[in-house]
């Protein structure tokens, strides 16, 4: 039975002969369906056109991308460490290629989406890796298109993955949506892999935080306020976003806080 990939966010679905009638992810208002209504591709459609791209962003860190863009068109990132290396977020197809060079690399650990607009082929690629495990925050297990053994939820707002790879559920776009500690990174200064549960915006140094970004929904002053305080006991230099002009390259932590204040102020004036 072939793989069902959402056209618009990358979805994949249960197998079945037929693609479902509806995806959970688009149905809900922090995503959208198109005017044209929900369209959905078989992934062996893809194998012959689509191929993933990568590029090391600074030492053992890798991005890893399909193109051309499919749905999002988000990155994963691919975080080598002497503990074991961890895939922070997914893309919607997994090549032959880049399978193998993964392997190379000493295989995966663990897979970490920061939210349910990126688990898109997570399944996928825990079974081409071995079975490796997939972690996801216990809120946002209702947003799971392709159940899976492989999948271990985990509690609370903190989750060692690897010494040195920590996970943090901050909340804002989903209430499980997370951050990555990576504390070996920016020269051991400490980076943050944020997905977009805090978006780097076009304006250098700044981030912002939304409910919903295509639909443009803001967050309430006070859950801005909680994540700036819970991002504040974190040590990081460095933000690497989902796409590839993402990057705040240092001084993220006074630029997260910055911007806080910025949002803030302009809710509650």
């Amino acid at each position: 039975m072939p793989i069902w990939i959402c056209k618009t966010c990358g979805a994949h679905s249960a197998l079945n002969d037929a693609p479902p009638p509806h995806c959970i992810i688009c149905d809900d208002e922090r995503q959208f369906v198109p005017e044209g209504g929900q369209a959905w591709i078989a992934r062996e459609a893809l194998i012959s056109t689509h191929v993933n791209e990568w590029s090391e962003l600074e030492p053992n860190l890798i991005a890893i991308g399909v193109s051309p863009a499919i749905g999002i068109g988000q990155r994963a990132l691919l975080v080598l460490s002497p503990h074991g290396n961890v895939l922070w977020d997914c893309t919607p197809v997994l090549d032959g290629k880049t399978r193998d060079r993964i392997l190379e690399l000493g295989g995966i650990k663990a897979i970490c989406p920061s939210h349910p607009h990126f688990y898109t082929g997570m399944v996928e690629w825990s079974e081409a890796l071995g079975g490796v495990p997939i972690l996801l925050p216990e809120a946002d297990l209702a947003h799971v298109m392709r159940p899976s053994e492989h999948i271990q939820p985990w509690r609370g707002d903190r989750h060692e993955v690897l010494p040195g790879i920590v996970l943090h559920r901050l909340g804002s776009h989903f209430e499980g949506s997370s951050v990555l500690e990576w504390q070996a990174g920016a020269e051991g200064k400490g980076a943050l892999l944020v997905g977009d549960t805090m978006q780097v915006v076009p304006a250098r140094g700044w981030v912002s935080f939304m409910y919903s970004f295509p639909n443009l929904i803001p967050l309430p002053a006070r859950e801005v306020r909680r994540i700036a305080g819970r991002v504040a006991e974190i040590r990081f230099d460095r933000i690497y976003g989902a796409w590839s002009d993402k990057l705040i390259a240092s001084g993220a932590g006074e630029s997260v806080a910055r911007s806080a204040e910025r949002y803030i102020r302009r809710l509650e004036t």
